[in-house]
């Protein structure tokens, strides 16, 4: 048997645990190590004499691999950047936000809706999960929406979706887990998905206000606000944009020069002005604790994909399917836009059954070979690459597509995270509720999507200055 069957067998494995339930951390891992087991053994002709060396030496190398990945420093931007999000909530920060976007937005049509979006939005900037910024909001914003006459399930679809968010603005954990995988620099990744969040934020609040203008009795505006009371609003908003621009500043100097540190060194001392703004604020020991024990569980279960699918990844590499499904793919005889429009429809699909992190794991690393082989290789010029941008700005921008479909994935039905997050923080919505709330906003994510590939310069603008 090749090692090519193998990798198939073996991969068609890995999705049979999937869909019974295994969680994809584990399943990557078992599947991957059975894999090398295989491939080992079937070089030895499957001798029995051979079976416990073929099984030692897949266990070394299984041990090896997500030791050396996982303890890159860029990964130690993960509990950093979701601790922030967590402290950001229990200094009030969050509530102060919404405060202020509800003053300065809520006149417009649907104008309450669209302050969530873009507070939402606004967390994002310092919280890098989207299921943290979800159960934040169901909490705050969700009780105002209902209290002025929304409908339950667009309250709560508008907080699913505009939790989604926090995977493409930075800090963002899922741009650095594709950083960590592609070998891509983890500052351009993060500036390069600042543009295309306020985009779909933007789209958001444009389906919004379109809806509010067509159907009666849809999300009355907020009105009654004094300027005086706007701009006493800003103030207890301001610390989060001021983590914000530190952090900014230390992926990359807008004044020109060198960036003042790395992003993990951004990060570090992000968490550290939130931590010292929530005890400003008179958070407690209690709060801390929580903070903390939600930081870990969160990095924990992240951290526990990336062991396993990286396992896996290793079993690819020793079955040359990622470079055997390159070759098939730059062999269709069709344009390769039109094969990388195939490949986003594909990541919908499959992330109506995966969780988002789980989904780009185990994908990537055969997928990313192929896209990169459609536009040229790793090296290409930009003149004579099939989407008109070099290797590495490829690289980027595959990068925030696929982000922005796992950002799709988070409210699909029937497993999408943000939806189970919001209904379990408000016991009086069901999960249907929040599945049929977040419908409208296929169609906005769709809409990002389709502009994004058609003008790569929203994604690539930033990262080219660095």
């Amino acid at each position: 048997m090749t090692s090519i069957e193998i990798g198939l067998w073996v991969t068609g494995g890995l999705l049979v645990l999937v869909v019974l339930g295994m969680r994809v951390g584990f399943a990557a891992a078992l599947a991957g190590l059975v894999g090398l087991i295989w491939i080992f053994w079937d070089k030895k002709g499957y001798d029995p004499e051979q079976l416990v060396w073929a099984v030692t030496v897949a266990v070394k190398t299984a041990g090896q691999v997500p030791h050396g990945k996982v303890s890159s420093q860029a990964l130690s931007l993960i509990p950093t950047f979701i601790l922030i999000g967590y402290l950001a909530y229990h200094a009030g920060l969050t509530r102060a936000l919404f405060e202020a976007a509800k003053r300065w937005i809520a006149w417009l049509p649907g104008g309450l809706a669209v302050s969530t979006v873009f507070a939402t939005a606004g967390f994002a900037a310092v919280s890098g999960a989207s299921v943290a910024t979800a159960a934040v909001f169901a909490r705050i914003a969700i009780p105002e929406m209902l209290a002025v006459g929304y409908d339950k399930r667009f309250a709560a679809g508008v907080v699913a979706a505009g939790g989604t968010l926090a995977s493409l603005i930075p800090p963002s954990a899922i741009l650095v887990i594709y950083a960590i995988i592609v070998e891509q620099d983890v500052g351009k990744l993060l500036l390069a998905g600042f543009i295309p969040g306020v985009v779909s934020a933007l789209i958001y609040a444009g389906l919004i206000v379109g809806l509010a203008l067509t159907l009666k009795n849809f999300g009355p505006p907020v009105t009654g606000f004094t300027w005086r009371q706007r701009f006493a609003s800003l103030p207890p908003a301001l610390p989060i944009f001021a983590v914000v621009i530190i952090i900014i500043f230390f992926v990359y100097n807008p004044f020109g020069g060198d960036a003042w540190g790395t992003p993990t060194e951004g990060g570090a001392i992000g968490a550290f002005i939130v931590f010292l703004m929530a005890l400003w604020r008179g958070m407690r020991w209690r709060e801390l604790r929580d903070a903390l024990i939600e930081t870990a569980k969160l990095s924990v279960m992240i951290f526990t994909i990336i062991w396993g699918v990286l396992v896996y990844v290793r079993f690819l590499g020793f079955a040359d399917l990622p470079g055997a499904f390159a070759d098939w793919i730059t062999a269709l005889e069709q344009p390769p836009m039109m094969t990388l429009i195939m490949i986003l429809l594909a990541y919908a699909v499959l992330g109506m059954f995966m969780d988002a992190i789980g989904m780009l794991l185990l994908t990537l690393p055969v997928v990313y070979p192929a896209v990169m082989a459609l536009n040229g290789g790793e090296t290409v010029a930009a003149a004579d690459a099939a989407f008109g941008m070099s290797g590495p700005m490829c690289a980027i921008w595959f990068g925030i597509l696929v982000v922005k479909m796992a950002e799709f994935c988070l409210i699909t039905p029937p497993i999408g995270l943000n939806c189970f997050v919001v209904a379990g923080v408000r016991p009086e919505l069901s999960v249907q509720d929040v599945f049929r709330g977040v419908t409208p906003f296929f169609i906005a994510d769709a809409v990002t999507i389709a502009v994004l590939v058609a003008f790569p310069a929203i994604v690539l603008w930033l990262p080219s200055l660095a």
